[in-house]
C-alpha cells in the first residue's frame, strides 16, 4: 500500500505516513470505502508496521572533535588528582530564563505561578547548562 499509480486521483501520498483512521478518510474521498481495522490488516499483510525513527545516522565530524574530548580528559584527571569534583553537563538543551513551567516538584507551601504559554519572546534570555 505504498505510492499508487499515476492514473490514481490520490497517486503520490505516502499512505504509510498517515494514521488509519485519517487513511480511511482519504481513502473514502477517493471512492474506496474501507475501515481503519481492514487497512491495518492490509498493512501488515504486506509487512508494514508501526515504527519509530532510529538515530543510526552520522554526519560529518566537527574538525577539531578529538582535540577537545583529550582536552576535557585532561581537565578532568587534572581535577580528580586535586580530589575536585567533576560533572558532567549536556549543553545542547537551551532553557527559556523567566516564568515558565519546569519539569520536577519543589517542597512549597503553594504552587509557583508560571506563564501559561512558554514562547521564546516572552524571555528574559536563554540559558545553556
Amino acid at each position: 500500500m505504498g505510492d499508487t499509480t499515476a492514473g490514481d486521483p490520490i497517486s503520490g501520498l505516502k499512505w504509510t505516513h498517515k494514521s488509519l483512521r485519517v487513511l480511511e478518510g482519504e481513502l473514502a474521498r477517493g471512492g474506496y470505502v474501507v475501515s481503519a481495522p481492514t487497512i491495518s490488516r492490509l498493512l501488515q499483510s504486506r509487512a508494514y508496521s508501526l515504527r519509530v525513527n532510529h538515530k543510526r545516522l552520522a554526519g560529518k565530524q566537527s574538525p577539531g572533535r578529538d582535540e577537545q574530548f583529550q582536552y576535557i580528559a585532561q581537565r578532568r584527571k587534572a581535577f580528580l588528582r586535586r580530589g575536585w569534583p567533576v560533572i558532567s553537563v549536556d549543553t545542547k538543551k537551551k532553557e527559556l530564563i523567566g516564568l515558565f513551567k519546569n519539569p520536577g516538584h519543589q517542597w512549597r507551601r503553594a504552587p509557583h505561578e508560571v506563564r501559561i504559554y512558554d514562547f521564546p519572546s516572552t524571555a528574559v534570555g536563554t540559558a545553556i547548562p
